[in-house]
């Protein structure tokens, strides 16, 4: 069973969802990719790692640099976006990276190229926002350049993590 759990941020409302082992989905409000892989007969409870989740997002939020590790993570998606998901996980909060600077990493993993458009596809994706940190993924020339929650919301998000 998916349990969801609503809470309030600064930044607006979110939606989780999770499981008794891991969180499966995080997502603002209104986000171009709401609740894509949330299932149809999810309901609302308080699952420990739903609740965890939320004290994790209030500590955030309040300035607290706390571990996204503390939180079990799952998620559904081709190979193609899990290797891309899991490369987001590994920029450190404060700073950023490009869309092909994400391409080149992952051609470097894989030994097959990679298309910088194919990789802001699967970013856009991610179920997981802000513990996924695709918010710290730049253009080219380092503008803030898609965000499902909104160029806004991505821009809030590097000033609270001093990298903008």
């Amino acid at each position: 069973m998916i349990g969801i759990l609503r809470c309030e941020t600064p930044l607006g409302g979110c939606l989780l969802a999770g499981d008794e082992a891991a969180l499966t989905g995080l997502w603002f409000e209104g986000a171009k990719h709401f609740a894509r892989t949330l299932p149809k007969d999810a309901r609302a409870c308080r699952l420990s790692v739903l609740t965890d989740t939320e004290a994790w997002l209030r500590a955030y939020f309040a300035g607290a640099r706390p571990d996204p590790r503390e939180i079990p993570l799952r998620t559904q998606g081709s190979e193609f976006e899990q290797t891309v998901w899991a490369l987001l996980r590994e920029i450190p909060c404060g700073q950023t990276t490009t869309y092909g600077a994400l391409a080149q990493a992952l051609a470097r993993k894989s030994g097959k190229p990679a298309c910088a458009q194919a990789v802001g596809g699967a970013v856009g994706r991610n179920p997981i926002s802000i513990l996924i940190p695709c918010h710290r993924v730049l253009g080219r020339d380092g503008s803030l350049t898609g965000y499902a929650g909104g160029v806004e919301k991505k821009a809030a998000l590097l000033r609270l993590e001093g990298a903008l």
